[in-house]
């Protein structure tokens, strides 16, 4: 019998939204279920149903058992004696899930010893192991900290902890490593199988990234618009998915070790003249409840809908093996997604390109167009010896100086025209803090910015204003930076009035230029989907023609699919405006297919810079090796047998960075040194230098001890 089964659960949100529809699934002892999806598709709700967390106001029916009892219909009081000891739940955000004012390992000796009936010293004692547990160093110290001194990913072990207190038959964690680095997620992951071991527990495993189900579950349920459209064992679903949707959730994927391949083939899926596969943009709306539905909610984006896909919504049908199950009177026969998407229709003002999208969301193909050699072009941005340190304070009525932050701690790299460098390392590593300081176009605290072939040192104000026009901004989330209360006419219209410009019809023009329909200049930033706000960023930041954008996260907070238009976009406009771009990312995904050049920080400094095959194929410095073994990869086959070095622990604190080598007490291959080695990396910081000058005289590396020669295995 299944620890956890769902029958027919169905959600519906006032006023007749309909959440989650006719949705089953079963999870045995020690199995893993992923549930992907994009935003809107019914993951959350689904989540909060079974554990019966829904507002008051939505209406919940069908069936939910935890071994063979059936919860829905119980009163709050009855579910709280389950909920936390028989059923846990692991939130996305834990710095919100957990109490500020009481030390965490108070936090987790209460559910202890409301579920267990423990002492106190006894649930106490039981707190410290399981912080062990889940590798917290210090676990009796850190026990009597609060949650605002732990880091992100601490936090989540810290929930991971308090779910797994009473050894619970089942677990829902909901996006438990989105908002992680990925050494942290990787970390994270790790504890959770460490958890499922430890208490046999049943997971539920509710995310976005497809590279983590593919490395940790055992099935996947794919859902869309409320449904299941797809569910099966992970090794099945990921090399021959039957389920268009499905198809172009996995195609969609920027993958470290290479161009995306077809599931199954090991063939690379064709990319578009832009650069970037072919992928379904939009969105899964939710539909509304009153309504009988009368078609497939995937029919206005399918590519290969036939006339039966209007008739009603499809019923789950066996496709494969072991309860290979889809939602399609179409299901693809195939494993090559180029043959699903080669009868998609290219939108209007598109030629050729192979699209499911949604109005607003469409995609232009970029023209090929020939660049010179790189040592060529001329230098847009020159940074040297970039420093920034912050000033850090105590007290409250008597303030005093009682450290320096250093955020970033003297770096160096330039961008050419055409070209894409992107800066990439873990949080707190001063990537931000360094494009900040170049969007300042102001003199640095020590170092020297070099815009255009002028030192923003000695600019004056009008010269200032003026290269504005040429030096623009995409900040991470594009709701934050839109005015809410101006239509996206105005939005696009304001750069251009700021610097006397006339707008006659620029307006509609960079609508046209970022794939959105005129119609949408009238709309408010909180009438479009996420998608569409970045494209209204992005098109801002076009308005003034601009030869530099800074580009800070651009896609960090962006469904896949979306994710997936964004960058083509961004590739498309650099090709067709000859934009030069400094990326600022953590997903190093994303930056093996849209950058040519990487620089990769740790506290303050860059340990590695070279172009993007040499770092990615060649990693000389060993946290470059650690960050791109963290990174998952959407194959399970290749991710399950893969070799890699996991980093343990967090970075220093940049009030107080260590001396030699910053990055030692973390290093996986300090450990091996001999004496004399060691000692180089304890008492000199490294600088920059040649990792290989027989392979690739522009990759530089500030570590004693590279890993020269070496080639990752992914």
């Amino acid at each position: 019998m299944s620890v956890l089964e769902v029958i027919g659960l169905r959600v519906v949100f006032p006023p007749d939204v309909r959440a989650v529809h006719e949705v089953d699934f079963a999870v045995d002892a020690g199995e893993v279920l992923g549930v992907v999806g994009e935003s809107g598709s019914g993951k959350t709700a689904l989540a909060l149903a079974v554990m019966g967390l829904l507002p008051s106001g939505a209406r919940v029916a069908g069936s939910v058992r935890l071994r063979g009892d059936e919860l829905l219909g119980r009163s709050d009081a009855e579910l709280s004696r389950i909920r936390g000891k028989d059923l846990a739940m692991v939130f996305q955000d834990p710095l919100s899930a957990l109490t500020p004012v009481y030390p965490v390992g108070d936090q987790i000796a209460e559910t202890i010893r409301i579920h267990a009936g423990a002492t106190r010293a006894a649930a106490r004692a039981r707190a410290v192991e399981l912080l062990d547990l889940v590798g917290i160093p210090g676990a009796s110290r850190r026990a009597r900290a609060y949650p605002h001194e732990f880091s992100g990913g601490m936090r989540q072990r810290v929930m991971i902890a308090m779910a797994i207190a009473n050894d619970p038959v089942a677990i829902l964690a909901d996006e438990p490593t989105t908002a992680l680095d990925v050494t942290i997620q990787a970390q994270v992951l790790d504890v959770l199988r460490v958890a499922k071991e430890a208490t046999g527990a049943a997971i539920v495993l509710i995310t976005h990234d497809l590279g983590v189900v593919a490395g940790f579950a055992d099935r996947v349920m794919v859902m869309y618009a409320g449904r299941g459209v797809e569910t099966g064992p992970v090794g099945e679903i990921y090399r021959r998915p039957r389920m268009p949707y499905t198809i172009g959730l996995l195609q969609s994927l920027p993958r470290i070790n290479g161009p995306a391949m077809a599931p199954g083939t090991g063939v690379p899926v064709p990319r578009d003249e832009g650069g970037g596969p072919a992928f379904p943009t939009g969105r899964a709306v939710a539909a509304p409840s009153g309504d009988d539905p009368a078609r497939c909610p995937f029919l206005p984006r399918c590519p290969v809908a036939i006339g039966a896909c209007a008739d009603g919504e499809p019923e789950p049908v066996l496709v494969g093996p072991a309860g290979h199950v889809a939602a399609c009177v179409n299901t693809v026969a195939t494993a090559d997604p180029a043959e699903v998407f080669a009868s998609a229709h290219a939108p209007d003002g598109a030629s050729g390109r192979p699209s499911l999208s949604a109005p607003g969301d469409r995609a232009y193909p970029a023209p090929a167009s020939a660049r010179a050699p790189r040592h060529e072009r001329p230098i847009v941005l020159e940074v040297e010896d970039l420093v920034r340190h912050h000033p850090l304070y105590r007290g409250t009525l008597f303030r005093r100086r009682a450290g320096t932050v250093h955020a970033v701690d003297g770096i160096g790299f330039d961008v050419r025209e055409g070209e894409t460098l992107a800066l990439v390392g873990e949080s707190g590593c001063g990537k931000t803090t360094a494009l900040m300081e170049i969007l300042r176009l102001a003199r640095p605290q020590r170092g020297r910015v070099t815009v255009l072939g002028e030192d923003t040192a000695a600019l004056r104000t009008a010269r200032r204003k003026a290269l504005r026009r040429d030096v623009q901004v995409v900040f991470q989330d594009p709701f934050a930076s839109l005015d809410p209360r101006m239509r996206v006419a105005d939005i696009l219209a304001e750069p251009l009035t700021t610097h006397g410009l006339g707008t006659g019809g620029r307006v509609r023009e960079l609508l046209d230029l970022v794939g959105l329909e005129r119609g949408h200049a009238g709309r408010y930033p909180h009438g479009l989907s996420g998608g569409q706000r970045q494209r209204v960023g992005i098109a801002r930041a076009l308005a003034l023609e601009p030869r530099l954008l800074l580009l800070d996260e651009p896609v960090a907070s962006l469904d896949v699919s979306v994710q997936a238009g964004v960058m083509d976009l961004l590739e498309e406009l650099r090709s067709r405006l000859g934009l030069a771009y400094l990326f600022v990312a953590h997903d190093l995904a994303i930056v093996r297919r849209i950058a040519d050049r990487v620089a990769v920080m740790y506290l303050g400094r860059i340990v590695e810079i070279g172009s993007v095959d040499a770092v990615y194929g060649r990693p000389a410095h060993p946290y470059t090796r650690a960050l791109l073994d963290a990174v998952p990869l959407p194959d399970p086959y290749l991710e399950r047998r893969r070799r890699r070095v996991l980093l343990q622990g967090d970075p220093p604190d940049p009030a107080d960075p260590p001396p030699g080598c910053r990055f030692r007490a973390r290093c996986p291959r300090y450990g091996t040194l001999t004496d004399v080695e060691s000692r180089q990396c304890d008492e000199h910081d490294p600088e920059l230098h040649p990792a290989n000058a027989h392979q690739d005289v522009d990759q530089r590396v500030a570590c004693h001890h590279a890993l020269v020669g070496a080639r990752a295995e992914r």
